[in-house]
């Protein structure tokens, strides 16, 4: 089997693609999925912001934005995605999202939660910021919600996933989705399914 440390957040676009394409390579290939956080956005507050704002000083304006947004759209088809990524009206900080995989991986549920921040996000515009929609989220994959809603309301986990998130930038984890696989071979983005191929190929040989 092969291991893939998948280094991601739950508010990049590639990432999702990055996971649809990896779960296209499970029909042929035994691989185990680790989740590593990565924040997109370090200095975001802890209510996120207004996407408009965001869009303007990253991007310049929203009408830029759409125009880099459809080649990922685009890409997004490729992989049976449809994306909205102007439906959730903030952009969120996802330390409490992370917080969550870390939980959710302890219960053997993680791939399942992963799909589910990213599609509340991405498809159906929810803030992923928020602890009653993280709270449904993991009570949707099968934990304990009032457990989960307890967790969240305190700092439980919070120094280690800023602690991770920290480490995969220290060691020079610049853009994501970063896959590394059985700790040999890194592939930065969202790779076709047939780069991933090769990918494991290529750290089991």
């Amino acid at each position: 089997m092969t291991t893939i440390d998948f280094i991601s957040d739950f508010v990049c676009p590639w990432c999702y693609i990055g996971k649809r394409n990896l779960d296209a390579l499970r029909a042929e290939a035994e691989v185990e999925t680790r989740w590593h956080p990565y924040l997109l956005h370090p200095e975001m507050p802890a209510g996120g912001i207004d996407r408009a704002e965001l869009v303007r000083a990253k991007f310049g304006s929203v009408e830029r934005a759409k125009e880099l947004g459809a080649a990922v759209e685009r890409a997004a088809r490729d992989a049976g995605l449809h994306l909205e990524l102007g439906k959730a009206p903030r952009v969120p900080d996802t330390r409490d999202a992370h917080r969550l995989m870390r939980w959710a991986t302890g219960q053997g549920v993680a791939d399942a939660l992963a799909e589910a921040l990213f599609a509340a996000y991405f498809v159906d515009g929810r803030d992923i910021g928020d602890t009653e929609v993280l709270a449904d989220l993991g009570a949707a994959v099968g934990l304990d919600r009032a457990v989960v809603a307890k967790l969240l309301a305190g700092d439980a986990d919070r120094a280690a996933v800023q602690a991770q998130a920290d480490h995969a930038r220290a060691i020079g984890v610049s853009g994501v989705p970063t896959m590394v696989f059985d700790r040999k071979l890194a592939v930065v983005g969202a790779q076709p399914v047939a780069a991933l191929r090769d990918a494991v190929a290529q750290a089991t040989a």
